[in-house]
């Protein structure tokens, strides 16, 4: 998950607030048991600060308590019920509730909101992100196949973030709509000029909108995206529905070998390729390309990904099953 920096929503009591700022200051110098001693005396005046709560449990989970870490973010996840700090994602990490538990909507804004300034300079400079091109690579080589020109009518950019990937399929594109949870990311891809309307809401919400609409799309295009989506089924139907019958759906995931969804220490999830198949067959798409590659780095590192090409299944329906 990418780095953003310390959190902090005001607690109502200033004396909390500078305590917590005190135990920030104490952890950044190296003092983390310090830092867990002022923000118990923080919380013993604002026992419902989840922002303390949520520095505490990092703090123990950095001095190797498990446990205490747990009930701290257990707390955070009682006083924070939309989840902007993520408690809940931690609390799987350490073996706590839900495995693959799904981010919310306001943890995902929050994150990217405040990532937006240095987002580019990070995937591209320091992550060796290479996610746009290694889609426009697979969706060419599968218009070569089927001798189809590489030009789309409409293309749908789910989580279109600052516009990396929108800058590498526009020269194909007539139109152009980028759809972002995020204002502020939305703010940094519209300074570029690349799109043509922009949907400001979580990619589920904007497809149910499209779908709704009858909307069509000739490629939809989901780059680093679903690795902050657990369960895909919904969200592949839905992108099935608004895609024209010859359209295609290109994407990219973190992988693992296992099948299912799986939640990695980076609080990125993994989807198995077994697991995309059959969501992929269950919506109604064919698998035209499947490739292994790294879309990007983790501490220098290559992640584990794949590219996926799909298109509407042109096999025929299995017959309805009867009961004597």
């Amino acid at each position: 998950m990418c780095d953003t920096g310390p959190l902090f929503v005001s607690s109502g009591d200033a004396i909390a607030d500078r305590r917590y700022k005190w135990a920030l200051d104490h952890a950044a110098r190296g003092d983390f048991s310090g830092a867990a001693d002022i923000l118990v005396q923080a919380l013993e005046l604002a026992p419902g600060f989840a922002t303390a709560w949520f520095a505490l449990g990092a703090i123990r989970d950095r001095l190797g308590d498990r446990e205490a870490a747990t009930a701290a973010f257990e707390k955070v996840r009682a006083a924070d019920p939309e989840d902007y700090h993520g408690a809940r994602l931690q609390l799987a990490r350490l073996g706590a509730g839900d495995a693959t538990p799904a981010m919310t909507p306001t943890y995902v804004r929050r994150l990217f909101d405040q990532y937006a300034a240095r987002y580019d300079v990070s995937l591209t400079e320091h992550l060796a992100y290479r996610g746009p091109a290694l889609l426009r690579d697979a969706v060419e080589a599968v218009a070569r196949t089927t001798e189809r020109p590489l030009r789309f009518g409409s293309v749908l950019d789910l989580g279109c973030g600052t516009g990396l990937a929108g800058a590498v399929f526009r020269p194909f594109a007539d139109w152009l709509v980028g759809v972002d949870l995020s204002p502020a990311m939305i703010d940094r891809a519209a300074a570029k000029g690349l799109y043509d309307r922009f949907i400001t809401a979580d990619v589920a919400a904007a497809l149910a909108d499209e779908a709704a609409n009858a909307a069509k799309y000739h490629l939809i295009i989901a780059a680093d995206v679903f690795v902050y989506v657990n369960e895909l089924a919904p969200i592949i139907a839905d992108v099935a529905r608004v895609l024209a019958p010859d359209g295609a759906f290109a994407f990219t995931v973190e992988t693992h070998a296992g099948d299912g969804v799986k939640l990695l220490p980076t609080l990125r999830y993994a989807h198995g390729e077994t697991y995309l198949r059959a969501t992929l067959r269950n919506a109604g798409l064919a698998v035209a390309s499947l490739a292994q590659a790294s879309v990007r780095s983790e501490k220098g590192v290559p992640v584990d990904s794949l590219i996926v090409v799909a298109q509407v299944s042109t096999a025929p329906s299995p017959p309805a099953s009867s009961r004597a």
